[in-house]
């Protein structure tokens, strides 16, 4: 059984769409930091998304075990023309296609961005990879809030619209099995 510990990255306070833009995370709850490190398997490997603010978070709670090479198929869903942004701006722009884009979560794009099953044909391959190169072994993925929840979504399968309502915290766990071909979720959004 492969286990994935996937941790969302420390908070950017950033007050809008942040997908791909690279903003620094704020890790200096070292509290907090501390006590999701020793949350964490020791002997896990750890990896992440090739953002500022996932490569920062991993760096801070990685301690004594392997670290991979960081991952950019393991990113944030990229929101084209609404990045940095804010959800007032997006909907005055277009108020139907930013409905759309969460209330009918799948095929629908911001201009020049990713829909969810983009995000979700880029992001599956790359867990698979991890699982497959790692197998039987515990895996710190430290990510973005879409990408945990794309791997929720497929744990559970579930819509996208349903996963959507899944909180995840800045600095929270959520863990997933992978044995045999089957999925199990145990905790979720769970905060050291």
């Amino acid at each position: 059984m492969t286990r994935l510990f996937l941790v969302r990255h420390g908070p950017t306070h950033a007050k809008s769409m942040v997908g791909w833009s690279d903003l620094p995370a704020d890790l200096s709850d070292l509290a907090q930091i501390d006590r999701l490190s020793g949350y964490l398997p020791a002997d896990a490997i750890v990896v992440s998304s090739d953002l500022l603010r996932s490569t920062a978070t991993a760096d801070a709670i990685q301690g004594s075990r392997q670290r991979l090479n960081h991952r950019p198929e393991l990113r944030e869903i990229h929101f084209g023309q609404w990045e940095l942004r804010s959800a007032a701006e997006i909907e005055a722009e277009d108020a139907a296609l930013a409905r759309a884009y969460w209330e009918t979560p799948g095929d629908v794009r911001p201009p020049g961005g990713e829909s969810w099953n983009d995000a979700r044909a880029r992001i599956d391959p790359g867990i698979d990879r991890l699982i497959a190169e790692h197998k039987g072994r515990d895996l710190v993925v430290v990510v973005h809030f879409g990408v945990i929840l794309t791997q929720l979504q497929r744990a559970h399968d579930i819509s996208a619209y349903e996963v959507l309502a899944q909180r995840i915290d800045n600095l929270s766990v959520t863990e997933i099995a992978h044995h045999k071909g089957q999925w199990s979720v145990g905790a979720i959004n769970h905060l050291p």
